[in-house]
């Protein structure tokens, strides 16, 4: 949990309420401080990027929890969007306007999110003056050195939507499961923050709203990348990757980074794709001091 305190809004978009929280920087010079606009990844909520935030202080941070995840419901089936990035790219469009974020605001993203938030920078490059991405999406997972573990998870989700309600999300929200995924990925050999991870996880991994949400942005998750949208982003872009990201390989972000007009790639030894969670000191640093120009 962050230190700072957030001011809770809902938000009715697409047919989803939209729950979102806003932690006000500090002002200077009577000037309000600049807004950055944080997009979370797969299965998290704003919990996950916390640690991030309390580096951000300077910044007055915008976090909502996805539709479908953590406390925002799904959006509504007759509005034609899906949970996808094409759908979480237009909820952030008309979330944004709904917010009065001020134009040139930085936008953020974390894994998923940073495909969703290049997708969106992509489609709305006047809104955004800066776009940060940390752990991002290089490289197609079903192509790349986790392929087979891709498609094993896909069907894990498959299976879990189609199972009757009970048994559905018992499977899904299945701890072993979640504790695994946290075993694996968590390079820090200290103790504590190997107990916070795997606790964050515990907590924050199974608030899906509902499984038809889970399938559809897993499967969006699997199928789409930075790199389809990079090309068409114009804003100055920082990429914040691992050297032991088992999502993205440091080969997959230098090319990556080429697929930009304008991007600098910055990479942290020592950590994975937890980088919200494990190395949220070095990286607050970097997304302040580049959003501050």
């Amino acid at each position: 949990m962050t230190t700072r305190s957030a001011l809770i809004s809902t938000h009715t978009v697409y047919g989803a309420a939209v729950r979102c929280w806003t932690y006000p920087g500090r002002a200077v010079a009577g000037r309000a401080a600049p807004v950055i606009v944080a997009v979370h990844g797969f299965r998290g909520d704003h919990h996950g990027l916390a640690r991030l935030i309390d580096g951000l202080e300077d910044y007055t941070v915008v976090v909502p929890d996805l539709p479908g995840f953590g406390a925002s419901t799904e959006v509504a089936e007759s509005s034609g969007l899906r949970h996808d990035i094409a759908g979480y790219s237009a909820v952030l469009g008309e979330l944004a306007d709904q917010l009065e974020v001020p134009a040139g605001s930085t936008l953020l993203g974390h894994s998923f999110g940073s495909v969703v938030a290049a997708a969106h920078a992509s489609a709305h490059p006047h809104r955004w003056s800066r776009l940060a991405l940390i752990n991002p999406i290089s490289e197609p997972a079903l192509e790349g050195s986790e392929a087979l573990l891709s498609r094993l998870a896909h069907l894990f989700y498959v299976v879990g939507a189609a199972l009757p309600a009970r048994c559905g999300d018992a499977l899904l929200r299945w701890r072993l499961v979640t504790d695994i995924m946290s075993l694996t990925m968590t390079k820090s050999p200290d103790p504590a923050t190997r107990d916070y991870v795997r606790q964050q996880h515990r907590l924050h991994f199974g608030g899906f709203t509902s499984r038809r949400a889970l399938l559809e942005a897993f499967e969006a998750s699997i199928s789409s990348t930075v790199r389809d949208y990079a090309a068409s982003i114009p804003m100055p872009t920082l990429l914040v990757a691992g050297i032991e990201d088992e999502l993205g390989s440091p080969a997959s972000q230098q090319h990556l980074a080429r697929l930009f007009p304008d991007a600098r790639l910055r990479m942290i030894d020592d950590v994975g794709h937890l980088i919200h969670y494990e190395a949220t000191g070095p990286a607050a640093s970097l997304v302040s001091d580049f959003a501050a120009g």
